[in-house]
């Protein structure tokens, strides 16, 4: 039932709402004439579309929290395991997406190609973060600093030694597993904000001296003619490269979630979550906490040294400037929005966080405004994330013993 109170509500946060778009959304700038454009059509628009919505707004929490308490026999999580559990469907479902991805780059332009092999490298970086987070618990906000190890370990060693994508794959990834212990052991008594703070400033300090440190890393102007990928020592077209990269980053797609699968199953695994919730009782119980800070952060940071030397085999140049704070953020909106803890869940998160931008280009002037309206919504209905992880429940049934 709507009443005078509801729509007067309703009524001040749509004048609101446009008193806090209306320099973006009704004014427009010609820096060539120097003259602005007055769009009030788009004032009108916004405070319609506001009042609507405030007006249901509370309605729709409540119809939230309603399906929130429903039984978990209801959910839709478990109407969809259920149907998972179906052999011939899973079965059909591979072969289908299987198809799908080999089939992609030979059917696609190159510029989509280029957009999707992107995605799949924050899918391995979500996942990576996602054993530091959603694993362990541990808030990392300088993520891209591994990152960038990665990067900057292909480029230096190409430049100085001649050395070759291959062989520098696994010497990022081991740099930036080196990198994360050396971060793990100052912060090994740290949490929450204080973690967070830390971290934060590692990613600000690695960017800081990559961009000063002229001698080391060649400062801003950074380094150019990285070679990309070679297949067998053969020398590939620009087009034939870029099939080439998606195929690699489809391998170590797939690797990243075999072995980040294993690791979750895992005696370490379990040594995270337990750790995740309740730091204390996991020490209780003769859990060794700075081996299973270390590792979280030394095997999360592996991931992004191994996605650091792609990204810069794929854009052939990298600078500081593609490693900021920022970049941190959005790797870790993706495990966020995608589920913490959960493997499809980052995998979603990664490929919609990534692409939804990409192809919201044609409403170039709004697309963030979209973009943001609709994460704001997603973390309001569904706050564990697209795929939240699913508790492991184990029930023990006894037996009749007949007489």
């Amino acid at each position: 039932m709507i009443n005078l109170k509801k729509i007067r509500k309703a009524i001040l946060t749509a004048v609101w709402f446009m008193f806090l778009t209306f320099p973006l959304m009704v004014m427009k700038v010609n820096t060539i004439e120097n003259t602005v454009q007055w769009r009030w059509i788009n004032l009108a628009y916004i405070g319609i579309s506001a009042f609507i919505f405030s007006l249901f707004w509370e309605d729709l929490l409540k119809r939230r929290d309603n399906i929130a308490s429903k039984d978990k026999k209801k959910s839709i999580n478990n109407k969809i395991s259920r149907k998972l559990e179906n052999k011939k469907i899973r079965n059909i479902s591979l072969f289908v997406l299987i198809l799908i991805v080999v089939l992609f780059p030979f059917i696609m332009s190159m510029y989509q190609t280029s957009i999707i092999t992107t995605a799949l490298m924050y899918v391995v970086l979500g996942l990576g973060l996602n054993i530091v987070v959603g694993f362990g618990g541990l808030l990392h906000l300088g993520y891209a600093a591994f990152y960038a190890v990665g990067a900057y370990t292909y480029g230096l060693l190409y430049y100085h030694f001649g050395l070759s994508f291959w062989l520098c794959l696994p010497l990022g990834a081991l740099f930036s597993a080196l990198f994360g212990i050396i971060l793990g052991f100052p912060i090994l008594r740290l949490r929450g904000d204080y973690l967070a703070i830390v971290t934060l400033a590692f990613g600000e300090i690695t960017k800081l001296v990559l961009e000063n440190w002229n001698d080391f890393s060649f400062g801003p102007s950074g380094i150019a003619n990285i070679p990309r990928p070679m297949f067998f020592g053969i020398k590939l077209k620009l087009a034939e490269v870029t099939n080439f990269t998606y195929f690699i980053a489809i391998g170590l797609t797939i690797l990243t979630i075999i072995v980040i699968k294993r690791l979750e199953s895992s005696k370490i695994g379990r040594a995270w979550e337990a750790m995740r919730e309740d730091e204390i009782a996991c020490q209780s119980m003769g859990i060794d906490i700075t081996k299973a800070k270390l590792t979280a952060f030394s095997m999360g940071a592996v991931w992004a040294g191994i996605m650091g030397v792609l990204f810069a085999a794929k854009t052939t140049f990298i600078n500081p400037a593609s490693f900021t704070t920022w970049e941190s953020i959005v790797i870790l909106c993706v495990v966020v929005i995608g589920g913490m803890g959960s493997i499809p869940g980052v995998i979603v998160g990664a490929l919609i966080f990534i692409l939804t931008p990409e192809y919201l280009r044609a409403f170039s002037e709004y697309r963030m405004l979209i973009f943001g309206l609709a994460l704001v919504i997603m973390m309001i209905f569904r706050p564990g994330g697209i795929i939240p992880k699913i508790r492991k429940t184990h029930q023990f049934k006894v037996k009749e013993v007949k007489e």
